[in-house]
This record gives structure tokens, sequence and C-alpha cells, in this order.
């Protein structure tokens, strides 16, 4: 394995294997991850145990760590790959222009350590005045905005532009996704990870 202190050409890092981040469709998570099993390929899954957030139900159940988001190990070869793209629920690999980005073994061994505590793990992205974000969940799923601010616990303001002016509504955090990754991905360019930077 090459030395992360030293550039290396990508093509030297294909063929081994290493952990990757695969961007999965809202709350397909659990699709993706028994499939690739039932391909044999090695994926995980960090989940957390939280109240459930519906009204009738007082119960924990168990989430994603990084809803819409599943590690998986490959050594991107050509066949592995294209089998785990055509994964039920793959989006793709979050990449840039050289290709899928690795994570580091220390990463995944520190997220399991982490999870294996049965601690309060604190996550999240922090949106800031202006993103682009699509809603993925709800009945505003869909709808394409920018946002505007967060509103209280869980909660965040998006406005919608149409014929010069704005409407603005507040949504649940969970059901709001930016849309940067998506526009960069049409256009080419870079794509942000989340989980590794």
């Amino acid at each position: 394995m090459t030395r992360p202190d030293k550039a290396t050409p990508m093509t030297e890092d294909f063929f081994i294997p290493r952990w990757y981040v695969l961007h999965t469709r809202s709350r397909f998570e659990n699709v993706v991850h028994e499939g690739l099993a039932r391909k044999q390929v090695e994926a995980y899954l960090p989940k957390i145990t939280v109240p459930s957030k519906r009204r009738d139900r007082r119960q924990m159940i168990q989430v994603p760590l990084f809803p819409g988001y599943v590690f998986v190990r490959s050594d991107l070869n050509p066949h592995q790959q294209l089998e785990i793209v055509k994964t039920v629920g793959v989006v793709r690999f979050i990449a840039n222009r050289q290709g899928p980005l690795p994570v580091g073994d220390e990463t995944i061994a520190s997220l399991k350590i982490m999870v294996a505590a049965d601690r309060q793990i604190i996550t999240g992205r922090q949106l800031r005045r202006g993103d682009q974000v699509i809603v993925v969940a709800g009945p505003m799923a869909g709808v394409v905005g920018s946002f505007v601010r967060y509103r209280g616990r869980n909660r965040v303001v998006v406005n919608i532009e149409a014929l010069g002016q704005y409407a603005a509504v507040e949504i649940d955090a969970d059901a709001v996704e930016p849309l940067a990754p998506v526009a960069a991905r049409k256009q080419g360019g870079n794509i942000h990870n989340p989980l590794t930077s």
C-alpha cells in the first residue's frame, strides 16, 4: 500500500482493495447493504439507535449514521465496479474526475468503535445560506430551492424562486439534501465528499 504522504497516479491505486463511499437513493441504505451482501461484496452500513420520530410509537429504532451513504470495499476491477453500481438503490460512487475517492481503513475502524460504544454520536452537515438544496422526502419531494436558515431543532427554511418571486417554506432538515453534488456530476466537476472532508 502506498504511503498517503506520497502523491501517486490514480492508476496505481486501482486493484488494491480499499473502502469507498456509495451514494444511495433516499432511504435505500439497507437495500443497498443487503444487495451487496448477496453479491458477496464487503460493505459497511454504520447504524445508531435513536427514538422513533413517529408520534404513535415510543420505541427505539436503528437508523443509518450517514443517511444516503454506504461504505463498500472493492479493488475497483471493472467487473466488480459495474456490479456494485448496478445494485438496486445505488446512485453512484462518491468520486472526482480521477475516479472513486478512497476512505482510509482507520476511518472505518474508528466508525466501528464509535458505533459499538453505544454512545450518542452527533453527525450532520451544516448548510450555508444560499446553498442549492432539493427536498428528498415528504409531500414536497422534488422541490428545488435555496437554503435560508435553520429554524429550531431539525427544521430548515428553503426559498423557492418562481416568476421572479420567492416563496419560503419550513421543512424537516432530514428531508433536505444539498443539490451541489448533483450539479457537479452533470458538469463533470469535482464532487464534495461529506464523509472524508
